[in-house]
């Protein structure tokens, strides 16, 4: 039902659906959907190019929304752990994995979840609970997203015409 609604948006609004599918595919955080079927349909009918770095830009705007739950549970949890005190061993494999995460390969790891398959709504919420620069956050997912969203728009297009050879 909601991918009928995804296709309709882009038969309806070219370009723009295709930013919109994109968006609302990545902004779902706990339901996934398939809005890569989206990006390579659209990619067969329309500018490959183009699909890929709208789908991408809609999808890295979705991301945010991970973001942002995560961020939202840091502030519960540190309304929460007020009144519960962190063992000086959780504060050390806490403090230990947000430098490791800021200093040395932070935006590597969201750019790796954000152009393969792996759930990169994880990477997300993750950020967000451990308040990674939002700049950062979204460059790296930026990038990994028009990357991949290209990929997918070109196997659209390419698989399109390689199919119709056959027929």
């Amino acid at each position: 039902m909601i991918e009928a609604f995804l296709l309709s948006l882009v038969t309806n609004f070219g370009y723009l659906g295709v930013f919109l599918a994109s968006l609302i595919g990545s902004a779902a955080t706990f339901v996934p959907l398939p809005s890569f079927l989206i990006v390579i349909t659209a990619g067969s009918v329309l500018n490959p190019a183009v699909v890929g770095v709208v789908a991408g830009v809609g999808a890295a705007l979705g991301e945010l929304v991970g973001y942002g739950v995560g961020l939202g549970f840091f502030y519960s949890e540190k309304k929460f752990f007020k009144k519960k005190k962190l063992s000086k061993k959780e504060k050390g494999w806490t403090k230990i994995i947000e430098k490791w995460f800021n200093r040395k390969l932070g935006m590597l790891v969201i750019f790796i979840f954000a152009v393969t398959p792996l759930p990169d709504k994880i990477v997300g919420v993750f950020c967000g609970a451990i308040k990674y620069d939002i700049k950062k956050f979204l460059f790296a997912m930026l990038v990994g997203k028009i990357v991949l969203h290209l990929i997918l728009a070109y196997i659209g297009f390419y698989g399109i015409h390689f199919i119709g050879a056959f027929f």
